[in-house]
């Protein structure tokens, strides 16, 4: 695939891709990608793949095994991922058919234990659901299951990964508050619309606010994450900058930049969608706390996905901890 699209074949890219993720998930999803060039698209111009496919994957609240395709294309070979409160997760077998979230989007469960190029199960072991007390029984619709242990994902990788969760995570952000924002245009209260209310304004500007800057965290983080395959391929030794850019973090060589950037966005992604998800919740009031209103998935997918490989919290104390122990914070960007 050529990767030399000008903003018109990058529109028609992205609506079709869009269409696609809206009829089908899990399963389903991975050939139809597969017949758009994701595969080609993440081997020549990750930079261009991961921010449009995993920020459409939250959009559509559709899903798949996608995760683990970036982390291949990183070197890594993950049998189980690390998930928050230093537990490990693995994605199992597809869900049987009318599963969670089949009533829902008329789908069964993610075919996790498949490759995106169609080449078959990565043999993560036995299938079935997480039990009630496992990572994943918050999103039934995930074929999540925990695991006993796991091996260290290199940085270079957990990078990857955190990158494409953070875009993720934007994208569910943003379907929340669409579904916020269409209710209080649609609906009224004391004879007047909900969306007149200070308080309701109030919050959908705090959710916007909170996912403009998570998105701005992430555009800084792949521009890191550019200058560090940059730096690669022209084999420059670590400490100085590829010709011709500036370090994305000052400070740091490329990949350390990297590597740093990529754990303060997705920090960034997860504070804001737990954000939008409270918020909406409250917008929405009683029906958004119904398991049958659409927002609830998007809930669910939140919590989730802020927990692989490291929660908010978790990677907040990690860089405070970096800091410490520099004794100084490195420049993000150059405002």
């Amino acid at each position: 695939m050529s990767v030399g699209l000008d903003a018109a074949e990058l529109a028609m890219l992205t609506d079709a891709m869009r269409r696609t993720m809206g009829r089908s998930s899990g399963p389903e999803l991975v050939p139809a990608l597969g017949e758009l060039g994701w595969p080609d698209l993440l081997g020549d111009a990750p930079e261009l793949a991961v921010p449009l496919i995993f920020r459409l994957l939250g959009e559509t609240g559709s899903h798949g095994p996608f995760l683990l395709d970036v982390l291949r294309h990183a070197g890594a070979e993950p049998a189980a991922l690390p998930f928050a409160g230093g537990r490990w997760v693995e994605w199992g077998e597809p869900l049987p058919a009318g599963g969670a979230d089949a009533s829902a989007r008329g789908s069964g469960g993610a075919g996790a234990g498949h490759r995106s190029d169609g080449t078959g199960a990565n043999g993560t072991g036995a299938s079935g659901r997480t039990g009630a007390t496992g990572p994943g029984s918050v999103d039934e619709a995930l074929p999540l299951r925990a695991a006993a242990a796991g091996t260290t994902l290199p940085a270079h990788a957990l990078a990857e990964g955190r990158r494409a969760l953070g875009w993720w995570l934007l994208g569910t952000g943003h379907a929340m508050l669409t579904l916020a924002r269409t209710h209080v245009l649609e609906r009224t209260q004391f004879g007047r619309p909900l969306a007149s209310f200070q308080a309701v304004r109030h919050r959908l500007a705090e959710t916007l606010v909170a996912l403009d800057g998570a998105e701005a965290a992430l555009l800084v983080a792949d521009e890191a994450a550019e200058a560090a395959r940059n730096s690669r391929a022209a084999a420059i030794p670590a400490g100085t900058a590829a010709a011709g850019t500036t370090p994305a973090v000052h400070g740091l060589d490329p990949a350390a930049a990297a590597v740093h950037a990529a754990l303060l966005a997705k920090a960034a992604a997860g504070q804001a969608g737990l954000t939008a998800a409270g918020h909406c919740q409250q917008v929405l009031g009683g029906i958004g706390f119904t398991a049958e209103h659409d927002l609830q998935a998007h809930v669910r997918r939140t919590l989730v996905l802020d927990g692989l490989l490291g929660s908010t919290r978790e990677l907040i104390r990690e860089a405070g901890a970096c800091i410490r122990k520099a004794g100084s914070a490195p420049r993000l960007a150059q405002l």
